[in-house]
């Protein structure tokens, strides 16, 4: 299944096809972006993990090493997570002035207890005003870069937001919004509503929608380009493990799917995806300087990228503990590489489970309008989500 699509247009940048890497703490660092970018062919988009706007205030250690930008990545996009609209403009201003990125995106998707509780992530658009005085310090202070917001469609089914805010982002100034089609309530459980997505698309026609949630493979992004008109899809979760995702976006959204099939798209063997993950694992010992630390940090990824392959509980749990480059090519080479590509390999991966009640901070929803109650700065956490 392919799709010729038009190109999407963030400020002065074309990205072509229209395909995002949604930002992931923990993932979505310069390594993976690189592997992505690598399989893409250079297209695409690919957005840093989310920084918080206080942190990078504050250059904090871990955050600057976070904005580092690899020189072959244009336009350098990054993620910015912020409660307060005067930090969040210090922090946009310090990126302006410093050229620290090409383009800013603001987290509004965030579902994780500890920040909602705050007033924080996909809980902030319920205060309007709130979001009104964040968007607009942002895009004040971005020094004419584009500045785009990625949401959910709100707290639960009986406060949902994402008209709203959609229709504050374009008075405000956002050059593009990306709609998760879920609620903070449903967290990463059931479907996502891609009905949701039309019908944002229909009410916001000033600037580009993209789609997110549930694009599994690049089948699903043809599929919710064609059932809710969105101008692109943003992919997270479909990605972990799965780098060679992006060379199958861009072959089906560009037209480029011979046969129109999915034997137009990357099923690699296990020999070909020790050697990613070696690399990944290499990219990572590089990008922290010690390649102890890099083995460790990819350890989350084993699992992913192994998922539906014949490999054993056993050596699945050792590969989950491997220490050096050479232990975890040893212990990939103990395989069957010959292994072709899994028929279970191509479905959800993984957060999957939902929560029955978003935790707010005190009186949250009596008010959408009234935002007495404040948002503390320790809403600010180092988490992901959206």
């Amino acid at each position: 299944m392919t799709e010729s699509t038009q190109p999407l247009h963030i400020g002065e940048h074309t990205v072509q096809p229209p395909v995002v890497l949604a930002p992931m703490a923990g993932i979505t660092n310069a390594p993976f972006r690189t592997l992505c970018r690598e399989f893409s062919g250079g297209r695409g988009l690919f957005v840093s993990e989310m920084i918080t706007t206080r942190a990078l205030v504050e250059r904090n250690e871990k955050t600057m090493q976070l904005v580092h930008f690899d020189a072959s990545e244009k336009p350098r996009s990054i993620q910015l997570y912020g409660v307060d609209p005067v930090t969040v403009g210090k922090a946009v201003r310090m990126i302006a002035d410093e050229d620290l990125a090409d383009h800013i995106d603001l987290n509004f998707g965030c579902p994780v207890p500890k920040v909602t509780r705050k007033g924080g992530g996909s809980a902030l658009p319920y205060k309007r005003p709130l979001l009104r005085a964040i968007l607009h310090e942002a895009v004040n202070n971005a020094g004419g870069r584009p500045v785009t917001m990625k949401m959910r469609k709100g707290i639960d089914d009986d406060h949902l937001t994402y008209l709203d805010a959609g229709r504050i982002a374009v008075q405000e100034g956002i050059t593009a919004i990306a709609l998760h089609g879920r609620t903070a309530a449903q967290h990463y459980g059931g479907t996502a509503d891609w009905d949701a997505i039309a019908r944002l698309k229909e009410a916001v026609t000033e600037i580009p929608v993209l789609g997110n949630g549930d694009i599994w493979s690049a089948d699903d992004a043809v599929r919710m380009m064609r059932r809710t008109g969105c101008d692109g899809v943003v992919v997270g979760r479909g990605c972990l493990g799965r780098p060679w995702l992006f060379a199958d976006l861009v072959a089906a959204l560009s037209g480029d799917g011979a046969g129109g099939g999915a034997t137009a798209y990357a099923r690699p063997t296990l020999a070909e995806v020790a050697d990613v993950m070696v690399r990944h694992a290499r990219l990572l010992g590089e990008w922290l300087g010690d390649e102890a630390r890099g083995v460790i940090d990819f350890r989350k990824h084993v699992a992913w990228y192994t998922k539906g392959f014949s490999v054993g509980s056993e050596l699945r749990k050792r590969l989950a503990v491997a220490g050096s480059f050479e232990e975890l090519r040893a212990l990939l080479d103990e395989l069957d590489l010959s292994q072709q590509w899994p028929q279970g390999a191509d479905g959800p991966r993984g957060r999957t489970h939902s929560r029955n009640k978003v935790v707010l901070p005190d009186g949250w929803l009596d008010d959408p309008y009234e935002c007495g109650t404040g948002v503390g700065a320790d809403a600010e956490v180092d988490t992901s989500g959206g």
